[in-house]
């Protein structure tokens, strides 16, 4: 993998993480915020992709310039600072110098992830025994051939004795990490390692502009209750009914052969002689039925209607106070 200082990939190209030049930015370390040094230069790959910023430590370790892998930086434009996460002096000790580009081959970045693949801690202020680091990168490179196994460079680890008076921010040791994996120099590429080299858009003064909105939704709610039912009435009916009766009707009238003379035995003189007749008449005879009068059908219907609603809701706005010129850049990008 080739690697290109950025003004020599490309005289036009802005050496910028979110449009701003970041040369000369101050380098501090987000571990306890000491200020490391600054940047010098910008390396990008075949691609033009940004993959180390050149980072002068002469503040931490006098006058040695190392890379620092863009996947480990938080950057503050407004405060021009950029921000090594979890970088640590020891780290700084370990890193190869960087002085000239053409000295940086697979074997010298190996050499520069190997340190930030480790992890330091501070080791307990009890610690009064010389502690186990990574081996310094500056130690001699010991050829793979004489490796065993699969055993890679950076595995490989030496003592180093740290003075049991030392500073408790001095004394640190590795944390203990997963084993990593084995890489190869013929298929290796810088996205297997995302958390070195890709760009975090939220570790890069990413701004999220939120803004309301009315959701519509609907609730049913029971706004009534109907309750059908009966009950009953009395009244008073009247009904006529036809009806009949007999009466007896007495009538006595003149013979026909009035003075007529009838022989003796035919005059029949008696007091038992007696002619009775029934008499009859019609009475109402009024019952009650229970007929059906009528039907009644209980159902719902659904009647639609549209509602209109405001509210007042908030936006967030972006308010940028900078230079003309910046400002200039960003209502052009803005087009």
């Amino acid at each position: 993998m080739v690697l290109f200082r950025v003004d020599e990939f490309d005289k036009n190209f802005h050496q910028s993480i979110g449009e701003h030049n970041i040369k000369n930015y101050d380098v501090y370390s987000d571990v306890r915020n000491d200020k490391v040094g600054s940047i010098k230069d910008v390396l990008v790959d075949e691609d033009g992709n940004i993959r180390y910023l050149v980072a002068d430590t002469g503040f931490w370790v006098t006058g040695k310039q190392v890379l620092l892998p863009i996947g480990r930086c938080r950057v503050d434009n407004a405060n021009r600072r950029i921000y090594a996460k979890g970088l640590t002096k020891e780290q700084v000790e370990y890193l190869p110098e960087f002085d000239e580009l053409e000295r940086v081959n697979y074997d010298y970045e190996e050499q520069v992830r190997g340190v930030y693949r480790t992890v330091f801690v501070q080791a307990p202020l009890e610690t009064m025994t010389p502690l186990e680091t990574e081996v310094p990168l500056e130690a001699p490179i010991i050829p793979e051939s004489n490796l065993i196994g699969n055993q890679s460079q950076q595995e490989r680890t030496v003592h180093k004795e740290i003075p049991a008076y030392a500073e408790p921010s001095e004394r640190t040791i590795p944390a203990p990490v997963a084993p990593q994996p084995v890489y190869n120099r013929e298929t290796y590429t810088y996205q297997q390692e995302p958390d070195l080299y890709q760009m975090n858009e939220q570790e890069h003064n990413t701004l999220k502009l939120y803004e309301e909105r009315l959701v519509a939704d609907k609730q049913r709610v029971k706004t009534g209750e109907v309750t059908i039912g009966k009950h009953v009435e009395t009244e008073i009916a009247q009904v006529v009914v036809p009806v009949e009766k007999e009466r007896v009707v007495v009538e006595r009238t003149a013979p026909t052969e009035t003075g007529k003379i009838v022989a003796d035995h035919e005059a029949v003189f008696t007091n038992q002689e007696i002619v009775r007749m029934d008499v009859y008449e019609e009475t109402p005879d009024i019952q009650k039925q229970a007929v059906v009068k009528e039907e009644v059908k209980v159902r719902k219907i659904v009647e639609q209607d549209t509602i209109e609603a405001q509210e007042k809701v908030r936006r967030e706005e972006l308010d940028v106070d900078t230079d003309a010129k910046v400002s200039e850049e960003i209502e052009n990008r803005k087009i």
